[in-house]
């Protein structure tokens, strides 16, 4: 048994549902595969003393999960009023209409296709539900509607995506892009150096519990993929089903078509800087 303390990020062990930290807790959804890890975590975020809540991707569609995020909330002597969305892979988003349906809520997130209601998000935004504090960062690249939001009272920021409990993501091209993504690992450094997040809540996987050694593993992987698909474009393999083969042969096969985006960011991104 690998020690969690020497994973990057240090992850929390136990279950993966439940609370995570004063005003957030984590319901999983039925959907594991080896794109989704254990599945997707909602998100329920309420002030303590609150009977209001945010939840934060409803997840599939699954009416059952779905139902068990308000059934959840009700246990905890709370209402679910405002949905939330990261970014809208159906992981995360394809439940949220339905959601809406069931609680009543508008559906707020950055691309206009996946709100419902009239508002939507935006860098600088504050979420005050219920006396909550949480503040909407944007960081594109996984996809290029990719938000985190930040719990400034639990010292903690909610990932969806851009980082993951266990293991990295993708950039998922064309519409999310490597030099965005970047940016926005340099920004959620800056939370853990600047504000204080020493924990991160993901989208998929478990709690982390050194956001800055979570962040700099990431900032690191990628340097050395970038640097690992440059060497293979100068030995010849060209297209990046060809880098993939050669870069990740030691990675799950079924995982080569995402790693395979992944790839062809990174030339995107070596190209337009003049190194391939």
């Amino acid at each position: 048994m690998t020690d969690a303390a020497a994973l990057p990020g240090q992850p929390r062990g136990g279950g993966i549902d439940g609370q995570a930290s004063p005003r957030a807790h984590c319901v999983l959804a039925p959907n594991p595969s080896p794109m989704t890890l254990d599945g997707t975590n909602t998100w329920i975020v309420s002030e303590p003393g609150s009977d209001l809540a945010v939840v934060i991707d409803p997840g599939p569609l699954d009416d059952a999960h779905l139902r068990g995020v308000v059934a959840t909330a009700e246990q905890q002597g709370k209402r679910v009023a405002l949905t939330l969305l990261t970014h809208g892979h159906p992981d995360h988003a394809e439940g949220a209409a339905r959601f809406a349906e069931l609680t009543g809520t508008h559906v707020r997130a950055l691309d206009p296709a996946l709100r419902l209601g009239d508002e939507g998000l935006a860098a600088g935004d504050v979420i005050t539900t219920g006396g909550l504090e949480m503040r909407v960062v944007p960081t594109p690249g996984h996809t290029a509607d990719s938000l985190c939001f930040h719990l400034p009272a639990d010292a903690a920021v909610l990932t969806g995506d851009t980082i993951l409990g266990r293991g990295t993501t993708m950039v998922a091209h064309p519409d999310g892009r490597l030099g965005d993504y970047l940016d926005s690992l340099r920004r959620l450094r800056s939370l853990t150096v600047d504000d204080g997040v020493t924990r991160i809540l993901p989208g998929h996987g478990p709690v982390l519990n050194d956001a800055q050694g979570a962040v700099d593993f990431y900032l690191a992987h990628r340097a050395n993929r970038l640097a690992q698909v440059e060497t293979a474009v100068e030995e010849g393999h060209r297209t990046a089903s060809e880098v993939v083969a050669h870069v990740y042969a030691d990675v799950d096969r079924t995982l080569w078509p995402a790693a395979e985006l992944s790839v062809r960011a990174q030339l995107d991104y070596l190209g337009e800087h003049g190194l391939i």
